[in-house]
């Protein structure tokens, strides 16, 4: 008890010394999120409860755009041909900036907002991944900008995109082709994380495809010889995609799910479909495997005998990071300090930890300092990426749930719900409109973020791996 009521006055101290330290214009910041707190939970809580996935978030997107418009920013749905995607915009001339905001769930991990796992309601979609958390924080953000310029104090134009489809199809791809950044000249995002960092790290660019085969049907048992199985060739492809494994980079992955194999066990399939993704640090790196596995979908078909099409769904870049710009975040953290949590949510969090079978530790509270390399990227994937190859993009990683907790888990899900998610929220949508307030004010920054952008990208021509409109209506 000693110790915990010592390191929150140490806490206390620190988070008063940086407040001395702070402009008028970040405090203001820091006041405008703390007014819209309770309601930026209670619209938290409301996308968490909704759970939306890939392009069906109508609850979720208008929750956000609804309250965006409340608070007097220009509101333009069904952006880029997608229903749920949206922008809100306030202000007018140089320099813009943008800031991202997602509110997708995942499927099948629905969990009540406990420590034990525990479906809200089984067999549903839940926020394994904070997206509930993303959009309303950048929102948050948004407004504390808008606010000032109301005030006259700042001066521009700030853009918070409203972006589905992160965790399936990745939806910016297509807004990044409908140019909702063409006219941005520093872009921000977030992501909800097990720790506090400016994040400098990179992700994996993938490619998403869909592999279908094509057979003749006969009974299984009385005429098998007279049927031409699309299940045969389905089972000689991922044979010869798990054989191949072998042989690919380290950095490479492969995965695939099986959507179609048959129906029943006495008909030979006369259809099978499966998804399949092909990831690397490197997009370059990770084309001649797309390649090769494509091949190897015609080998399969060869064998068994039947007809076979290959359909790309959309492919996204790795993320091109931006030192200057993580530095100018850093500095931002280390202005707000850390999150301070309360021994009943440090309780929780163990809880998590001992469910999932990590060290009971507690959450991860401090700042991390910049990284000094970039040779982490971690297994992840954005279409953050895309958008990062269009345009400068600052990224910050937020505690909203204990130390090693599984990511895309019922685990994350509890957090989300409860007090440990809120306060990871409300520190990203202060640390995020601190860092606008930044460049709002400092041209010079803006150059420098926008040099290395140029000198990163180097001869790089931007391509979108995209075949298409964007499948708004699903798979």
């Amino acid at each position: 008890m000693k110790k915990t009521i010592l390191l929150g006055l140490v806490m206390l101290l620190s988070m008063t010394l940086s407040a001395q330290k702070m402009t008028k214009n970040k405090k203001a910041v820091l006041a405008s999120v703390e007014k819209h707190k309770a309601e930026l939970i209670k619209i938290s809580d409301s996308i968490w409860g909704l759970a939306e996935t890939a392009f069906q978030e109508s609850g979720s997107s208008e929750v956000l755009a609804a309250y965006a418009e409340k608070n007097g920013l220009t509101v333009t749905r069904g952006v880029a041909n997608i229903p749920t995607a949206f922008t809100a915009t306030y202000g007018s001339g140089k320099p813009v900036i943008s800031i991202l905001g997602e509110f997708d769930a995942l499927p099948g991990i629905s969990q009540k907002a406990s420590p034990v796992k525990e479906p809200l309601k089984p067999g549903a979609a839940g926020h394994g991944c904070g997206h509930n958390m993303f959009g309303t924080s950048s929102l948050g953000a948004a407004i504390a900008i808008k606010e000032l310029m109301d005030a006259g104090k700042l001066k521009g134009t700030i853009k918070f995109l409203g972006t589905p489809a992160e965790e399936k199809y990745f939806a910016k791809v297509w807004m990044v082709e409908a140019g909702l950044w063409d006219d941005v000249d520093v872009n921000l995002s977030w992501h909800p994380s097990s720790s506090i960092e400016a994040d400098v790290q990179t992700g994996l660019s993938l490619i998403d495809f869909i592999v279908e085969f094509y057979g003749q049907t006969a009974h299984a048992s009385a005429d098998p010889w007279n049927g031409r199985s699309a299940s045969d060739a389905l089972e000689l492809y991922t044979t010869g995609i798990n054989y191949y494994r072998e042989h690919i980079l380290p950095s490479s992955r492969i995965h695939y799910h099986i959507q179609d194999g048959g129906q029943v066990v006495n008909v030979v399939p006369d259809y099978a479909k499966l998804w399949v993704r092909v990831r690397d640090p490197k997009r370059s790196k990770m084309l001649p495997t797309y390649e090769r596995v494509k091949e190897m979908a015609e080998g399969a078909a060869i064998m068994a005998n039947v007809d076979y099409k290959i359909r790309l769904v959309s492919g996204i870049y790795e993320t091109l990071v931006n030192r200057s710009g993580g530095e100018i975040m850093q500095k931002n953290l280390e202005l707000l300090g850390p999150i301070s949590y309360t021994e009943e949510e440090t309780t929780f969090g163990k809880a998590i930890q001992k469910a999932t079978e990590k060290p009971q530790v507690g959450m991860d509270s401090q700042i991390h300092p910049l990284k000094e390399t970039e040779e982490n990227p971690g297994g992840g994937s954005t279409d953050v990426g895309d958008v990062s190859w269009n345009v400068p993009n600052i990224n910050l990683g937020v505690t909203v749930a204990p130390k090693d907790t599984p990511w895309h888990s019922w685990a994350v899900v509890a957090c989300g719900g409860m007090s440990i998610g809120h306060k990871g929220m409300v520190y990203a949508s202060k640390a995020l409109g601190m860092t606008a307030v930044d460049l709002f004010e400092d041209p010079k920054l803006i150059a420098k973020v926008k040099e290395e952008f140029k000198t990163r990208k180097g001869t790089e021509v931007y391509k979108a791996m995209i075949d298409g409109p964007p499948p708004v209506e699903g798979e």
